[in-house]
């Protein structure tokens, strides 16, 4: 009885610390909340704009959310460009520094940011420019700047776009674990790399002109900021004529190499500040937390934005995959809402499950009977992506938007040759014909494959359906230009897939305009958990995000990375509707 005496007020001893613990955590972060943000913005004050974390399109945060200050260094663009908007009409402002380096974003995040900074412009504040290292990424924001400066023993990377495609047969081959491959559309070269050592000419000759348009945009608009012909753009990238800074600045892509405090001498001679005294900075990250707090459009009549961002997969969904739960509530929200006239749907995706982007595609015709629904593309709406985008009643692309890649493909992992390699058999019973479908441990069935290619074949042409109705376009036409080919938002809008080439504000002025609103306010959908509630409620996952950097550190982060790609192909369920490769521009 002693023992159990001791052992129940241990448990309660510990019960009350616990409670006294998370009491005296939940006034702290009550007091966090009752204080006054802390960012404190004098007058002639230099809003520094420096990204250190991932930039997503929207990081889904409650402002009354006590967690939300725990999350990451990734912000969404929809902060960005607020901030940015916000910080035009500061009286406080008197311009913007852009010092970030290795620009963790899209080239369609990057053209956005891009046109902000411009507008920003057009009120009469400056933007200035410096950096140790610009990447061609971070160089194509820079350029929007008045002036562009880099350390003088720095490096500017400009040498057009390349990307990079890796081939698992011979791994396959190898190791006894092989994909088992079905697909429709001859530019499905999702599965290229489980199918062969090398590219094949089809996906050669689409990653070839679709990094071509991109890059014709790129240097259209550095072009018109620095005033020098895209034919002069291209031989400075064929002849590397910005490889040093002294290069850079003769080439006419950099107005000077300066070390940082003859930078911040300029900074201070615009300014009209002393040389002896400090300018007045202030992070961009802090600035967002006071812009967030600032409407821009304002209206009793609101026009949701709802974001479907990252790979399909089904479930919940979050900040980083698309699942239909949150989408399908999202859209029933902003059906519901008397006050919401429109709706805008942002999709940034590389596709995934076929069967999840039919059940966003299935509510969005729903929506739109009963409100105008425009959909807005990022960097990436391809396959599923896009599958869910012929769901609007207007489609607005950026011109360097990923999109298309109507196609369809399945792979399920084998690993017959490991198994009879280490002797391993696998005996299958079964009662009926077809009970014994398939086996990890035995080469596919010609049967099995026939049916797998039937349901290949048939999502296929459910996929033509839909894009048949939702661009008003004949089943044929679609499937010439279909194949699981992708194209650039320019090439889109030629062949039909979107009709106008423009931002998410344009796509928002769009919806407004459908509904006859002319003041209207933005109500952004869905909400998602916080990091710390996400990782309170499966404190496993630390477990795993260990075991992952150890991985990591072990085989360094491209063997990783690798590693990580032929992961997600095994863990893919169902028919995919998905981006024909995993593409990095670089």
């Amino acid at each position: 009885m002693k023992f159990l005496r001791n052992l129940l007020a241990s448990i309660l001893g510990s019960l009350v610390a616990f409670g006294i613990l998370m009491g005296m955590f939940f006034i702290f972060l009550a007091l966090m909340g009752s204080m006054d943000d802390g960012v404190v913005v004098k007058k002639n004050s230099v809003l520094e704009l420096s990204f250190v974390g991932p930039i997503l399109d929207y990081t889904g945060k409650d402002e009354t959310d006590p967690f939300a200050a725990f999350g990451g260094e990734e912000l969404g663009l929809d902060e960005i460009l607020h901030a940015i908007k916000v910080a035009k009409n500061d009286d406080n402002i008197e311009g913007i520094s852009i010092t970030t380096g290795y620009l963790l974003a899209g080239v369609a995040q990057t053209r956005e940011i891009r046109k902000a900074l411009l507008d920003f412009k057009s009120s009469g504040k400056f933007v200035m420019a410096h950096s140790d290292v610009y990447a061609q990424r971070d160089y194509y924001l820079a350029s929007a700047a008045d002036e562009v400066y880099i350390n003088p023993v720095g490096v500017l990377d400009f040498k057009g776009l390349a990307t990079e495609v890796l081939f698992y047969k011979e791994l396959q081959e190898k190791s006894g674990i092989k994909m088992e491959v079905i697909r429709h559309g001859k530019y499905k070269s999702a599965v290229e790399p489980f199918l062969s050592d090398t590219m094949s000419e089809e996906n050669r000759t689409q990653i070839k002109e679709l990094i071509t348009s991109i890059w014709s945009v790129i240097v259209d608009d550095i072009s018109e900021s620095r005033n020098i012909t895209p034919q002069n753009l291209n031989i400075i990238a064929d002849t590397l004529g910005g490889r040093t800074p002294e290069y850079a600045v003769t080439s006419g892509l950099l107005d000077g190499a300066l070390h940082y405090d003859e930078y911040e001498g300029l900074l201070k001679e615009k300014m009209k500040v002393s040389e002896d005294d400090e300018l007045n900075y202030v992070g961009f990250k802090d600035y967002v937390q006071k812009a967030n707090k600032k409407s821009i459009r304002t209206g009793a009549d609101k026009i949701a934005v709802i974001y479907a961002q990252g790979e399909i997969l089904g479930g919940e969904g979050g900040k980083d995959y698309i699942g239909q739960d949150l989408i399908v509530d999202a859209l029933h929200k902003a059906v519901e809402n008397e006050r919401v006239k429109a709706i805008v749907l942002r999709v940034n995706s590389p596709g995934g499950s076929a069967l999840v982007s039919d059940i966003i595609w299935r509510e969005m015709q729903l929506a739109k009977k009963e409100k105008p629904l425009v959909v807005s593309f990022g960097n990436v709406a391809a396959s599923g992506g896009y599958y869910i985008g012929v769901g609007g009643d207007k489609i607005f692309a950026e011109p360097t938007t990923i999109t298309g890649s109507i196609g369809v493909f399945g792979t399920i992992p084998n690993v017959h040759g490991l198994a009879k390699n280490m002797g391993i058999n696998a005996e299958q019973v079964g009662t009926n014909k077809n009970s014994v479908d398939y086996s990890f441990f035995e080469p596919m069935t010609d049967s099995f494959r026939n049916v797998m290619q039937e349901s290949i074949e048939e999502t296929y042409d459910t996929f033509l359906d839909r894009v048949s109705k939702g661009r008003n376009m004949p089943v044929e036409r679609v499937n010439e230009i279909a194949q699981g080919r992708v194209w650039s938002g320019v090439d889109a809008q030629a062949l039909g897939l979107v009709d106008e080439l423009g931002n998410l504000d344009d796509a928002i002025a769009a919806a407004a305009d459908m509904a006859g609103l002319k003041d209207y306010g933005v109500r952004k959908y869905p909400k998602y958990k916080s990091d710390f509630e996400r990782f309170m409620e499966d404190f496993g996952s630390v477990k795993t995000k260990l075991g992952e950097s150890i991985i990591q550190e072990e085989i360094g982060t491209e063997a990783y990375e690798i590693l990580k790609e032929f992961n997600q192909f095994t863990k893919q369920e169902g028919i995919q509707a998905k981006m024909p490769f995993s593409l990095k521009i670089k």
